[in-house]
């Protein structure tokens, strides 16, 4: 049928009450086919997403270990005065900065002073004692056997020997001296932080007791505890990156080393049961 004798009957019938005619057909084909591509391209971009992630996870849990577990550490230096005496100085304050080399504590060196002035007098006097001995010893060796025998000649150079001894015994006596004085002022071996501090201006301090204690500043590393099966892909000198809890800063260093055990402490709870009547 034409689309002319088609027209022709819808004008026919309109006047007619009991006709209804269906609108025109519309074309819908692509829409159709548009609505049938857009999930098959979600789907693809779900999947694509999906790889990408799986492999970053690959990588951080497999190609890259990393653990929660860890603990930061570093060397505390025990310091302990080496000499007896009353604090009379004492500069520092407890979680203070210091340098190596600042002065920690000084213990009262008045003693250890005469000590040292006590030593030289001594080291003077037998430096003397050894040369007049060593001089009567030098004159008589050429009597020897003659003016005088030969056990007298060994008596001369046996004291000669003797007062060369005690000589070295006023030095080594002397060195000591200055030693103790020199004791008396304490300074700080690394740079760090002042902690533990117990000493307090006017202490009496004891020869090796601890007083202070310093962080070493340079001493920091972080102990890292991983899975057995992590460690195959861990290597020493391999960068590694740490993240501290509470900061936002990430540091960067490398593995010093792999321990080859950890000492684990356990705590035995031991529960007793009674029976009741």
């Amino acid at each position: 049928m034409s689309d002319v004798e088609t027209k022709a009957k819808r004008e026919g019938a309109a006047d007619s009450p009991t006709t209804v005619w269906p609108p025109d057909p519309t074309p819908r084909e692509a829409p159709r086919r548009r609505l049938r591509i857009f999930p098959l391209l979600i789907t693809l971009a779900t999947i694509g997403v999906a790889v990408v992630l799986g492999r970053a996870m690959w990588d951080a849990y497999m190609g890259a270990p990393w653990t929660r577990d860890g603990t930061v550490r570093a060397y505390v230096v025990t310091m302990a005065p080496e000499v007896a005496g009353r604090i009379v100085e004492l500069p520092v304050a407890d979680n203070q900065v210091v340098h190596r080399g600042d002065l920690l504590m000084v213990i009262e060196w008045t003693d250890y002073g005469i000590a040292v002035r006590l030593a030289e007098a001594s080291a003077r006097q037998a430096q003397v004692d050894a040369q007049n001995a060593e001089s009567e010893a030098k004159r008589r060796r050429p009597l020897a056997g003659s003016a005088i025998s030969t056990e007298q000649q060994q008596v001369y150079d046996t004291k000669a020997i003797a007062a060369q001894a005690r000589y070295h015994e006023a030095l080594a006596t002397l060195e000591q001296a200055r030693v103790n004085l020199e004791r008396t002022h304490i300074r700080s071996p690394v740079n760090g932080w002042v902690t533990n501090l117990q000493a307090r201006l006017g202490d009496y301090v004891n020869v090796g007791r601890n007083e202070i204690s310093l962080v070493d500043a340079d001493s920091f590393w972080v102990d890292g505890y991983f899975e057995e099966t992590k460690l195959g892909s861990i290597r020493e000198g391999d960068a590694a990156k740490i993240k501290l809890m509470g900061y936002s800063q990430v540091v960067r260093g490398h593995v010093g080393s792999i321990a080859r055990g950890i000492n684990v402490c356990r705590a035995r709870v031991e529960a007793t049961t009674r029976a009741g009547s």
